[in-house]
C-alpha cells in the first residue's frame, strides 16, 4: 500500500477519534447543566412544599390563638348578662355568645382539616429533604466524574493532535490537500474502505476496472460518486492469521 494512503487512513482514524472526544468533551457540561436544572426544580417543589407547611402552621396556630380570644368573650359576655335590664339587652347578649361559640366551633373545624393538611405536607417534605440530600450527593459526584473524564478527553486529544501534526508533515502537500478538502467536504470523513467492490461510505458500485485499480493501490484514487479517497484491506486467510508450516516443517507467522 502507498505509504500516503496508510497515512491518510491514520488520519482519518484519528480525526475520527478527536471528533468523538470534541462530541463528548461537548456533551459533559449539557449533562451537567441538565441534571442541575432537575435538581433545581425539586429544591423549587421542596421550597414550595416547606412554604405551605410553614403557612398551615401559621394558620394553625392563628386558630388556636383565636379560641381563647373568643371564649374571653363569652366569659365577659355571659358577666354582662347578669346586669341587663330588658329582654332585649338579655337576647342580644344571648345572640352574640351564640355568635361566638359558632366562631370557635369554626376554628375547631379548621384546626383539624389543618392537622389532616400538615401530615401529608410534613411527610412530602421529610420525604423531599431526604431525596435532595442524596441527589446533590449524586450530583457533586457526576460533577467530579465528569471533570476527570474531560481531563481524560483533553489529554488524549491533545496527544491525537500531536501524532496528527507529526503525520500530516510525512504526507505529500497535494495529497494532504485532498484530504483536507474532502473531509472538510463530507462531513469529517475523507477515506473509505472499498468492500465487495463498494464505496462503504456512500455505498456505490464500482466500476469492475476501477475496482480492480483500486486493489492495486499504485495511486491515490476517489470514489467517483462521494470522492472520498478509497482503499482496499484485503481478506486475511487463516493460513495468514495462524501462520502455516512451510516445506521445511516449520511454521511461518
Amino acid at each position: 500500500m502507498l505509504l500516503d494512503l496508510k497515512l491518510v487512513i491514520r488520519l482519518q482514524e484519528i480525526d475520527n477519534r478527536l471528533a468523538e472526544l470534541a462530541r463528548e468533551i461537548a456533551s459533559l457540561p449539557k449533562h451537567i447543566a441538565e441534571i442541575e436544572k432537575k435538581l433545581g426544580a425539586h429544591e423549587r417543589k421542596l421550597d414550595a412544599d416547606r412554604a405551605a407547611l410553614a403557612a398551615n402552621q401559621k394558620e394553625r396556630k392563628k386558630c388556636e390563638s383565636d379560641i381563647p380570644v373568643q371564649e374571653q368573650k363569652i366569659s365577659k359576655l355571659k358577666d354582662q348578662m347578669l346586669t341587663a335590664k330588658t329582654n332585649e339587652q338579655y337576647g342580644a347578649f344571648q345572640h352574640e355568645i351564640e355568635f361566638c361559640q359558632k366562631e370557635i366551633r369554626r376554628l375547631e373545624d379548621r384546626i383539624l382539616e389543618m392537622m389532616a393538611e400538615s401530615e401529608p405536607l410534613e411527610r412530602n417534605v421529610k420525604a423531599a429533604e431526604a431525596a435532595l440530600k442524596e441527589e446533590k450527593s449524586q450530583v457533586e459526584a457526576e460533577k467530579g466524574l465528569a471533570r476527570e473524564r474531560t481531563a481524560v478527553d483533553e489529554k488524549a486529544a491533545s496527544e491525537l493532535q500531536t501524532e496528527r501534526a507529526s503525520i500530516a508533515k510525512e504526507v505529500t502537500p497535494a495529497t494532504y490537500q485532498q484530504y483536507e478538502r474532502v473531509r472538510k467536504g463530507r462531513k469529517g470523513i475523507a477515506v473509505a474502505e472499498v468492500v465487495d467492490g463498494r464505496c462503504t461510505v456512500c455505498h456505490m458500485l464500482l466500476r469492475p476496472q476501477y475496482f480492480q485499480d483500486v486493489k492495486r493501490t499504485e495511486s491515490i484514487l476517489f470514489c467517483e460518486s462521494c470522492q472520498r479517497i478509497l482503499y482496499y484491506n484485503p481478506p486475511q486467510s487463516f493460513d495468514d492469521q495462524a501462520g502455516v508450516p512451510d516445506r521445511g516443517g516449520t511454521v511461518s507467522a
